[in-house]
């Protein structure tokens, strides 16, 4: 492992960015590769990652309310609902 590469934490809550190497574990972000992991600690960088993560949800969030609206049948003229 190198100079810049720290060893990742065992199983714990994490999730991955999108298809990015960019990883958040117990609310710390981290760098993956097969080579290795780094602890991220630029505030600035860490908190586009969070905004980033946020809208991802969000995005995820109306896609599938989106799913379940398509899956209702057809309303009836008047308004109602079969």
């Amino acid at each position: 492992m190198s100079a810049f590469a720290s060893a990742f934490p065992g199983p714990a809550r994490s999730e991955r960015l999108a298809q990015s190497p960019a990883v958040r574990r117990d609310g710390r972000w981290w760098l993956v590769t097969v080579s290795g992991s780094v602890a991220l600690t630029d505030p600035v960088f860490t908190g586009q990652l969070n905004r980033f993560a946020t809208a991802m949800a969000a995005a995820d969030q109306a896609v599938a309310g989106r799913r379940l609206q398509q899956d209702q049948p057809p309303a009836r003229p008047g308004g109602r609902r079969r």
